[in-house]
């Protein structure tokens, strides 16, 4: 959930390691701090809040061969000096910062009080660098003694050490929190996410669980913690600068709602295999999909909510049975996995730790996993060993957006793939094929009328309490729309099953209470708006999302907005669209900050 950026070469300065954090702000953090390794010693920053000034970032006359900078989202200690990362040792020779949970520090702690350090922080990381001293005093190589540190702890962890007696090196670890490593000329960087790289290079390597990395100006060398050499391929980042940059947007969130004609296009692209009335996967083994007589979707958030729609578009379509778990529960709740079980998994990042948890259960209990992730390389995406890149590049707002629909996309793919497989016939095949050929031009269609939007969500900006509501399709899109307007704006809102209001959330409706109720899907639209007289009929005030034409709908609620008409599956694609622009519109007229939400990081990679 943290962010890591580290550079070993000449001329590291701590404008320089601003600039790689500030790059990974999106994922968020509540405090930050930096170490450079100089021949006299560590020179240590590190501050409560956002990243400040120049003046405040600056160590004056401070230009190494290697440095680390860290941003911090709490968990061992409150958001303070203190407890900000970098953290170094007795000697103040050894800096160090962590992604990640140490699970066993309050031993090692213990432990090394015992021995006479001293520790100066609350946090679980700070065991790291008191621990690698005290192997340094037994191990003369400093490396050895990293590693034999390194092998103590149990957890999850991302680590980056500086050492002054080596200021040439940086060292790193990884267990089960990402680390990227980028190769350039004269220079050698290290990141938790490759957005920071780019600036640099294109060339990356990525660090698996159980690897460590020393890394130099001439490059890096990898070993396992058993002490293994490992030959690492080197890969290409697939964006480039201005992907990760707000392109003349006010916020990364609106820039990449912008996107979504593209990124929906993007998820489609040479997929589509007209004269079969199906679609090409080309990243998933065909007898994988077709033995699979059930489905098993694990995933987390957002991801979690276009789980949920999957699950009907594969029932729907591939008449595949499919249940749909929080990695989180599906880790500790004793699935029960039959052979033949198809687990998939759901991840902007690829390094949702819950999830990533899950993939491992399953595959321990014999299952096949498949992944659907956005970034190329991840965690998820080389843990499954197959899957689909949705394509949606670079999404830095921490609220998802440009993912959550192209997940849905390619959910949809997948089901009429597998469908084709199972009896779905060619053309009910071509008629999902065509829809979703349509659907980034009915998203720019919607775009265009965002003014009306914004003005819809001063209703929301001026409620305590929302609540969401839709069936079948729009139940997962109402659960959607509620997590969008809770992560920026703060306001308290629900989602909830259009048929479940008469039994029990209906006692919520209220004159104050604004009520968004998604109204577009044909097949159950005279049970929807069913709902809607009976929200009117107990004082609430209903904002209608509903398809293009239907005036009765319109006329039955206070305010409305009108999607462009498709299939009833696909129609949570479009509403996606408005619900994102209500929420967003609601967060900026509250005065939030939109990009870095309160207590919410974009990369959930500690459980």
């Amino acid at each position: 959930m943290c962010g890591i950026f580290g550079y070993a070469g000449e001329g590291v300065t701590s404008a320089v390691l601003v600039e790689g954090i500030r790059r990974l702000e999106y994922r968020g953090y509540d405090s930050w701090g930096l170490a450079l390794a100089c021949d006299d010693g560590i020179a240590l920053l590190r501050r409560v809040g956002r990243i400040g000034s120049a003046e405040d970032t600056a160590l004056d006359g401070c230009s190494c061969r290697a440095g680390v900078a860290h941003t911090r989202w709490a968990t061992h200690g409150a958001p303070t000096e203190e407890n900000a990362h970098p953290h170094r040792d007795c000697t103040g020779r050894i800096a160090v910062v962590h992604n990640g949970i140490i699970e066993n520090h309050a031993a090692l702690r213990a432990r090394l009080q015992g021995l006479g350090h001293v520790f100066a922080s609350e946090t679980d990381t700070e065991v790291i660098p008191h621990l690698i001293e005290e192997m340094w005093k037994t191990e003369p190589d400093f490396g050895e003694a990293f590693l034999a540190a390194v092998r103590l702890l149990v957890g999850t962890f991302g680590i980056a050490v500086v050492q002054a007696d080596a200021p040439d090196r940086l060292w790193a670890a990884r267990l089960g929190s990402p680390m990227v490593l980028g190769l350039g000329k004269g220079r050698t960087l290290l990141a938790s996410d490759p957005a920071p790289l780019v600036a640099h290079t294109r060339e990356v390597i990525y660090l698996d669980d159980g690897e460590i990395a020393v890394l130099t100006s001439d490059g890096f060398e990898t070993r396992t913690l058993e002490g293994g050499t490992v030959t690492k391929p080197v890969q290409r980042i697939a964006f480039d600068l201005p992907a990760i940059e707000r392109g003349g947007f006010p916020h990364f969130m609106l820039k990449e709602i912008h996107e979504q004609p593209e990124s929906l296009r993007n998820a489609f692209r040479g997929r589509i295999v007209r004269a079969e009335g199906t679609a090409k996967l080309g990243g998933v083994e065909p007898h994988l999909l077709r033995s699979a007589k059930r489905c098993h979707i694990v995933s987390c958030g957002t991801s979690l909510n276009a789980g949920l729609i999957g699950k009907y578009l594969l029932e729907q379509l591939a008449r595949l049975p499919t249940q749909v778990s929080n990695g989180a529960e599906f880790r500790y709740a004793q699935p029960v996995v039959e052979p033949d079980t198809l687990v998939i998994a759901i991840s902007q990042s690829g390094e949702t730790a819950d999830t990533l948890g899950a993939v491992r259960e399953a595959k321990m209990q014999g299952a096949s996993a498949v992944g659907i992730c956005n970034v190329v390389g991840s965690t998820i995406a080389r843990e499954c060993g197959q899957g689909v890149y949705i394509h949606a590049g670079p999404e830095i707002g921490v609220a998802s957006t440009k993912a959550f629909t192209s997940q849905l996309v390619v959910l949809a793919l997948l089901a009429v793939h597998l469908g084709r497989m199972r009896g779905l016939s060619l053309r009910a095949g071509l008629q999902y094929l065509d829809a979703i050929e349509c659907l980034p031009a009915q998203a720019a269609r919607i775009l265009e009328r965002e003014s009306e939007l914004a003005e819809m969500a001063g209703l929301l900006a001026r409620a305590s309490h929302v609540l969401y509501c839709g069936r079948l399709y729009e139940w997962p899109a109402a659960l959607e729309g509620a997590l969008k307007l809770k992560e920026i704006s703060y306001i308290h809102a629900e989602g909830v099953q259009a048929a479940e209001l008469k039994h029990g959330p209906i006692a919520l409706v209220e004159p104050d209470v604004p009520v968004v109720v998604l109204a577009a899907q044909a097949a159950v639209r005279a049970k929807t708006l069913g709902n809607i007289h009976e929200i009117r009929a107990r004082g609430g005030r209903v904002i209608a999302l509903i398809r293009e034409g239907d005036g009765e709908a319109a006329a039955l609620a206070e305010r409305s907005f009108a999607v462009p008409s498709t299939l009833d599956p696909l129609l949570p694609v479009l509403e996606a669209i408005p619900l994102q622009l209500l929420a967003y519109h609601a967060a900026v007229a509250l005065g939030r900050d939109v990009d870095h939400p309160r207590n919410l990081a974009k990369s959930v990679t500690v459980e």
